[in-house]
């Protein structure tokens, strides 16, 4: 066995218990931080045989590498190597490990007991297994699901966790350390209740419209494309903090179609009544009827792409269309942008392509496809 001396120059902390040296106890040191081990011998001192005995940071940090643990002390020659090479391999969990760095101390989960009894255990819907990612549920005043994404910090409740949800706007929420979950529960209560007429335009026009995009709407998504006819759309953005107010809006389709349209929005621009819901004015202004699942079939506005013959490239939908009113065939960005890209014919001034459709010849332009995500 390696002699005490050594085993004291490579870790000053962890000395012998007993004159045998068969019990060994104190700390390692990694990356500056000391983790407290003991180190419990048999007779004969052989390492094979020998039993670890870990503070629960160190077992925390060692989950997964128990193994490697256990062969090091197969093989070591003696005390001093085995400590050299347990070093070795903390050193690469702690580097796989960046969270091991925070670790929350014991009160830590008996605090985090405390504010879900305080809470309601009704209202957990996850927690992960390192008691640090939480779930909370919440409905707000009209019955709607939603979800607070919380995580806690090593020094909870004296750091403030970071809290994420499905909504719209930045979320806020005020923290001190003698603040709660259900405290921070509450404040998300109140953002439900701010944005409940927000969400209650984009109901009625998820439910009284066919929408075409985006295809699975979350709660934060704030536009809308609403099918007018066939190929021809329009695309509003609702404002979050006032929802009733006149959205950013921009038809979408062939110039013989949409301009008449455009027009008619300028015109009635001023006959929008906050007092009445956001779908009630947009056919007020257009001077339209929407067509509604009652009325209307969704393939009646789900052209496929003249060039790919898709409905759907990844996300988008066919949004180009042939301005010439015999043709008006539909393409995806993407795929128009290709097209006229590789034709010899066409000629590019900056993000614009000029070139020929693909079906009748006539003009048509492109802007440069974003990448698709």
């Amino acid at each position: 066995m390696a002699n005490v001396s050594s085993l004291v120059n490579e870790s000053p902390i962890l000395l012998p218990l007993n004159k045998d040296k068969t019990m060994y106890d104190g700390f390692v040191t990694v990356q500056e931080r000391d983790f407290r081990l003991r180190i419990v011998l048999p007779s004969d001192r052989q390492l094979k045989r020998a039993k670890l005995h870990c503070c629960w940071q160190l077992k925390h940090l060692l989950r997964g590498y128990q193994h490697i643990v256990k062969q090091r002390l197969q093989h070591s020659d003696n005390l001093v190597s085995f400590i050299l090479e347990f070093k070795t391999v903390l050193e690469v969990a702690l580097r796989g490990r960046p969270e091991s760095l925070s670790i929350p101390p014991p009160q830590y989960y008996s605090q985090l007991i405390t504010e879900m009894e305080m809470l309601g255990w009704d209202k957990l819907l996850f927690i992960d297994s390192e008691f640090r990612t939480l779930r909370l549920k919440a409905a707000d005043s009209s019955e709607r699901e939603h979800i607070l994404t919380v995580k806690l910090k090593a020094k909870h409740p004296e750091e403030s966790p970071e809290c994420s949800a499905d909504v719209p706007v930045p979320l806020d929420m005020a923290w001190t350390p003698q603040s709660t979950l259900e405290k921070l529960h509450s404040q998300f209560m109140l953002v439900l209740e701010s944005l409940s007429e927000f969400w209650e335009v984009l109901d009625e026009i998820d439910r009284r419209t066919w929408v075409l995009e985006p295809e699975r709407p979350s709660r934060a998504d704030t536009m809308r494309r609403i099918a007018i006819g066939s190929n021809v759309s329009i695309r509003v953005d609702v404002n979050p903090r006032h929802p009733k107010m006149l959205p950013e809006s921009c038809l979408l389709g062939a110039e013989h179609v949409v301009t008449p349209l455009r027009n008619k929005l300028n015109a009635n621009m001023h006959m929008w009544n906050p007092g009445s819901s956001v779908l009630h004015n947009l056919q007020d202004v257009l001077e339209i009827e929407f067509p509604s699942p009652a009325t209307h079939e969704k393939s009646s506005f789900s052209a496929e792409c003249g060039i790919c013959y898709a409905y759907r490239l990844e996300t988008a939908i066919p949004d180009q269309v042939c301005n010439d009113p015999r043709c008006g065939q539909p393409f995806h960005q993407a795929c128009l942008y290709e097209w006229l890209r590789a034709l010899p014919s066409s000629r590019q001034s900056f993000s614009v392509v000029f070139g020929e459709c693909p079906y009748c010849s006539k003009p048509i332009t492109v802007k440069m496809a974003a990448p698709l995500s």
